[in-house]
């Protein structure tokens, strides 16, 4: 949640979602991993002329208020990426995965800042959707000295 971290990670997190081909209209995921990495991006995606709304996936509906899973400028028939911040088992974004589809949007992948490689991909490649991932466990573990 640093500036720097921010201002390295929306442009970085946009650009893999562009040259993957994806064109989402919103992007989000399970609060709290995902909440800063959408945010970003979506801050990122302001200054190119082709915006991305970014949006919160609740872990349980609240009892008060609007009642909504979903917060934010989510819209019913969204192209969505789901976003979370480290792909472990995959829960957390299979469940954003879930919320998104039962709101009426459309999932067209799924990014992490990090996969750690410990089956969460395979998990989420069930969905049907692309999985990406800014690094690897793997990788990240190689440029240590």
């Amino acid at each position: 949640m640093s500036p720097d971290g921010l201002a390295t990670v929306g442009p970085l997190a946009l650009e893999r979602i562009r040259t993957a081909g994806l064109s989402p209209d919103s992007v989000g995921g399970l609060t709290l991993g995902a909440d800063p990495v959408s945010y970003a991006i979506a801050y990122a995606s302001a200054q190119t002329g082709a915006p991305i709304r970014a949006f919160t996936v609740r872990k349980e509906a609240k009892a008060h208020g609007t009642g909504k899973l979903i917060e934010g400028p989510f819209v019913s028939g969204d192209r969505v990426v789901i976003i979370e911040d480290v792909i472990t088992t995959g829960g957390s974004a299979l469940r954003a995965v879930a919320a998104v589809r039962e709101a009426g949007g459309t999932v067209i992948g799924i990014l992490a800042v990090v996969d750690r490689e410990e089956g969460g991909r395979e998990a989420l490649s069930a969905t049907g959707v692309p999985v990406l991932a800014l690094a690897t466990a793997s990788e990240i573990l190689a440029r240590v000295p």
